[in-house]
């Protein structure tokens, strides 16, 4: 798929990682640990980088967050994590960017919220803070406006003016107008305290789909800073994916978006790597990046009685991510590998011969055969129990990595798996 070049021509480096510039878009995502809690949030970081988060942020509310801070990036450097670490300040962060200097400098990226450092002058005031510290620390910042924590003093003059004035806009037109405003209102106030453009990231993130195209849109026009993009609460499960997906597609078709998110809600006890392998899964479904071996699935119908091709499936995704760190490690472009776990014969033996590795199980009443297709031709024929046909399906996907992507020259910045 050819999409639109108009990533934004501001670069800005984030530790190791280029954002805009014309760099990949990059994944990032969002631990849902309590910050205090050291070793739980330094492992939580260590799992999203290792499935393929390129920047993590982590909440910093407190001053016991704020001091934890440096502790929790210390273990993610001596267990070879180099994913740059984000901090997400509200209403408290010029006090606690500040007070906490060692924080300031363990981070590689603050977040600020222009619609929670205060009200009136001390608005102005506490970001300025907040920029000056990022620019003596030589830090990047993400202008982060929400639609759920808007400048409301913005929000009134608008409506005022729109009522003054009889321009009969909309109440959602205005909040579309004010996010965008704020954004570009912040960003102007950051440069005079002395940030420079390659410092800053903004974003303008709302709930509901239709709107963050139209927010975007604009604001892609209005500036040429690099955009973080996403719904601030895409919502669960099936849900978030597709209201994400729905919004995000339709603006990275249009070359809009140079990092991205997928802000889903876990379930009690869900994996907060699901984030990310959706932000993986969009940008690899537009063709944009590729970041692990794509498994093409049998949605099953009446001719698929039998459940073996969805475990396999299932089993054969669960063991590409598991894998996908050391894999991505030792061989050049195993990311591009497809495979095929199809289950009957009307579109199993066709799917299984476009993938590099595909096998066509047997549906309702048809022989107990399931042909395997490597590179279009027919390799072999496996048969037995579930747990059988999996194990050797396997071994044939780990002989294809070993033979078909060369080793992978090691350099720096390495120390990683899941690093471009």
């Amino acid at each position: 798929m050819e999409t639109l070049k108009l990533h934004r021509t501001v670069g800005v480096r984030v530790g190791q990682v280029q954002v805009g510039g014309g760099a990949p878009i990059v994944v990032q995502s969002m631990t849902s640990t309590d910050t205090t809690d050291v070793e739980g949030t330094a492992r939580q970081c260590i799992e999203l980088a290792e499935a393929g988060s390129e920047m993590v942020r982590v909440t910093v509310n407190t001053h016991e967050a704020a001091a934890a801070v440096p502790e929790i990036k210390r273990r993610m450097v001596d267990a070879g994590c180099l994913a740059p670490l984000i901090g997400d300040f509200h209403y408290n962060g010029h006090l606690l960017l500040t007070q906490h200097p060692a924080c300031a400098e363990a981070l590689d990226k603050y977040r600020i919220n222009p619609g929670n450092v205060g009200t009136g002058a001390r608005r102005d005031d506490n970001f300025a803070t907040i920029c000056k510290v990022a620019r003596d620390c030589g830090r990047p910042v993400r202008i982060g406006v929400n639609a759920g924590s808007l400048n409301q003093e913005l929000v009134m003059r608008k409506m005022q003016e729109n009522t003054d004035r009889a321009l009969g806009r909309s109440s959602e037109e205005i909040y579309n107008e004010c996010m965008i405003l704020s954004a570009l209102e912040s960003t102007a106030l950051a440069l005079e305290c002395g940030l420079a453009k390659g410092q800053i990231i903004i974003s303008c993130k709302v709930s509901r789909p239709r709107d963050l195209i139209t927010v975007y849109r604009q604001l892609s026009r209005a500036t040429d800073q690099p955009l973080h993009l996403g719904l601030t609460e895409a919502g669960m499960g099936l849900k978030g994916l597709v209201w994400s997906s729905a919004a995000m597609a339709v603006l990275l078709a249009e070359g809009i978006g140079d990092t991205i998110r997928v802000s889903l809600t876990p379930r009690p006890g869900g994996d907060r790597r699901e984030e990310v392998y959706a932000c993986q899964e969009l940008l690899q479904a537009l063709g944009i990046r590729s970041f692990a071996p794509s498994v093409t699935a049998c949605p099953g119908c009446g001719r698929t009685t039998s459940t073996t091709f969805q475990e396999l499936a299932e089993r054969v995704q669960g063991y590409v991510r598991e894998q996908m760190p050391e894999w991505k490690r030792r061989h050049e472009g195993v990311e591009a590998l497809t495979l095929a776990v199809m289950g009957c014969i009307v579109n199993g033996p066709g799917e299984s011969k476009a993938a590099n590795i595909g096998i066509s199980l047997p549906g309702t009443g048809e022989a107990p055969h399931c042909p395997v297709y490597i590179d279009g031709r027919h390799a072999v024929t496996l048969q037995g129990t579930y747990d059988q046909l999996s194990a050797q399906f396997r071994a044939l996907i780990d002989e294809y990595v070993a033979s078909h992507y060369p080793p992978r020259a090691p350099h720096e910045g390495d120390a990683l798996p899941a690093r471009r």
